[in-house]
């Protein structure tokens, strides 16, 4: 039996997980109980009109994302809640959202078929505001996430109550990359990415009080970004703490090379009085922190894994910044 863990293959590299959040336009998250099968559309009772869509989400990938989500105090017997989140044109720092409870999953069909083609989605006058956190829990994809994915979640659940947060909700999650980073998790609206996670960090992204600086080995990234501009907009978090949550912020990528060892960012963002700032920067592949271990589990396949670096940072309202 193969006893390797991809997550602590990836602690014992000291691999660096910023870069990694999914930049998608859709979150569709669909409520399902577990056991989910590694492609959790192939999974057990399944409505067959559900499972027909898996080629065209299979084709919209790159801007779709399909999850399972569960959580035992919210699933009632007989309906299926279907939630959406989408980024819109407009210049925002968090996702839109949507959120439907279905007597039939049938019913999430035609929803579901609106994002696929980028339609405009009907509005529900049932929505409220939520922070959805997504544990992924996905052992059948791969056994970090049953492993570390389901005592996190437990222990998530426990803390959200001893704070007595309201409008917070914690959900077992299907697979959404990055299993080598397991307890990994996602916080909606806002699309941040979050790697070994433990309680005292969960309690300061929740209330985002405590040392910023904690986030720095555990922060995949903001999935509205570009994954190059993660890179950026992490080191302006922990420069500008936790008052960085609350701009508004627009990044891009200004120039890549073919292979992407080298690409020129640039952030811009408004604080919550009005001012404006921009930053740009190289991030570029560093052969020299090139990491390499077994990525996945039960393989004994070595993969090498690209660590990136930011050199030239310049402050576009002052002068360069030495790093």
């Amino acid at each position: 039996m193969n006893n390797i863990f991809c997550t602590e293959e990836s602690c014992q590299a000291k691999e660096d997980p910023i870069g990694t959040a999914l930049n998608r336009q859709y979150y569709v998250l669909i409520e399902v109980p577990p056991p989910w099968a590694s492609n959790p559309l192939d999974s057990k009772d399944i409505a067959s009109k559900l499972q027909a869509l898996k080629p065209a989400i299979d084709e919209v990938a790159s801007s779709l994302r399909l999850l399972f989500i569960y959580n035992a105090n919210y699933y009632e017997t007989g309906k299926t809640r279907l939630i959406i989140y989408y980024q819109t044109a407009e210049i925002s720092s968090k996702y839109s959202k949507q959120e439907y409870i279905l007597s039939d999953i049938d019913d999430a069909v035609p929803i579901i078929e609106k994002c696929i083609n980028n339609e405009t989605l009907e509005s529900e006058n049932t929505n409220i505001q939520t922070r959805d956190f997504l544990v992924c829990t996905h052992g059948s994809h791969d056994k970090c996430c049953a492993k570390y994915g389901n005592p996190f979640y437990r222990q998530a659940l426990a803390t959200i109550e001893d704070l007595s947060l309201s409008h917070v909700r914690v959900w077992q999650s299907s697979h959404f990359g990055g299993h080598r980073f397991a307890p990994t998790m996602i916080d909606l609206p806002e699309g941040r990415y979050y790697a070994r996670l433990n309680q005292k960090i969960f309690t300061s992204i929740l209330t985002r009080t405590g040392d910023i600086q904690c986030l720095k080995n555990v922060y995949r990234g903001w999935g509205i970004l570009p994954w190059q501009v993660q890179i950026l907009e992490r080191k302006l978090m922990l420069k500008y703490g936790w008052d960085w949550f609350n701009y508004q912020v627009q990044g891009h990528v200004i120039y890549q090379n073919e292979d992407e060892t080298f690409n020129q960012v640039e952030i811009t963002f408004t604080t919550p009085d009005s001012k404006v700032n921009t930053y740009r920067c190289n991030v570029i592949d560093d052969p020299t922190k090139s990491i390499s271990f077994r990525g996945e589990c039960g393989t004994n396949e070595l993969v090498t894994f690209s660590q990136y670096t930011i050199t030239e940072l310049v402050d576009m309202a002052a002068s360069l910044i030495s790093i």
